[in-house]
């Protein structure tokens, strides 16, 4: 299994990844799932992908291929992120047509960046080849096994929150992932892109031993259990009068 968010907020994007693609009793496997494109001062991607790891890998070495033999549209003509997304679900649609087809060589991905002339933006393509983008509603997109780390990012993340913490949330977000689905798990990358740079800011390879990651998984438990216990008791209310059938 996979997690993968992206976050956008006023300061610029924290993507967050897993790298677990699968864990047994007596073996895990682990591939990254965050890919980095760019051109210095005029635009920088990040793509991130859930799913079959053949189609990815087939997806991923296509870009490499199309930017590496200067085809017409790659990711470094495109025009904005809408025509990147589009040129990426068309990449997805192509490597699954040679597998057949069907929903175990699907993947999905988010790409996220910016390009010259046009604000940070991030877009989730679907197996199908569309996408959709963050909305002011929903500042993130998630792909995998996105339930366990949704809750906190409904609660901190807005416009204005700052990248740092951003970054935080959606590593908290994966925390709470990890806990629930022991199919996703470490090394953890991050990376961070402050909007208008146009150079990839700060990034977190974080393995399974990190002590950072131990650190932040015992606060963040202590600290859910020390707000659990301050919660007004349900005595409080007033009961609800009981009728006989």
């Amino acid at each position: 299994m996979t997690y993968c968010v992206a976050v956008i907020v006023n300061d610029g994007i924290a993507f967050c990844s897993d790298s677990r693609t699968s864990a047994g009793v007596d073996q895990i496997n682990t591939y990254s799932k965050m890919f980095r494109f760019g051109i210095e001062g005029n635009r920088q991607f990040v793509i991130m992908s859930a799913g079959n790891l053949a189609t990815t890998q087939g997806v991923i070495a296509r870009i490499e291929k199309d930017i590496a033999k200067l085809e017409p549209v790659n990711l470094y003509t495109v025009n904005d992120m809408h025509e990147a997304a589009d040129y990426l679900g068309e990449l997805s649609l192509a490597q699954q047509a040679k597998t057949g087809g069907g929903n175990a060589y699907t993947s999905t991905f988010i790409i996220g960046g910016q390009i010259q002339g046009h604000p940070p933006q991030i877009a989730m393509v679907y197996p199908e080849g569309n996408h959709i983008t963050t909305s002011k509603d929903t500042p993130f997109l998630q792909i995998g096994e996105s339930k366990y780390g949704k809750p906190i990012l409904d609660r901190i993340i807005k416009p204005d929150t700052s990248l740092h913490t951003a970054a935080l949330c959606a590593l908290v977000s994966m925390d709470s992932t990890m806990r629930s689905n022991l199919t996703v798990g470490p090394p953890i990358d991050i990376q961070l892109y402050s909007s208008n740079s146009f150079v990839l800011g700060e990034s977190y390879h974080l393995l399974e031993d990190s002590n950072y990651l131990k650190q932040l998984n015992r606060a963040w438990n202590d600290k859910l259990i020390e707000g659990f216990s301050t919660l007004p008791p349900l005595q409080n209310s007033a009961p609800a009068p009981t009728t006989n059938p």
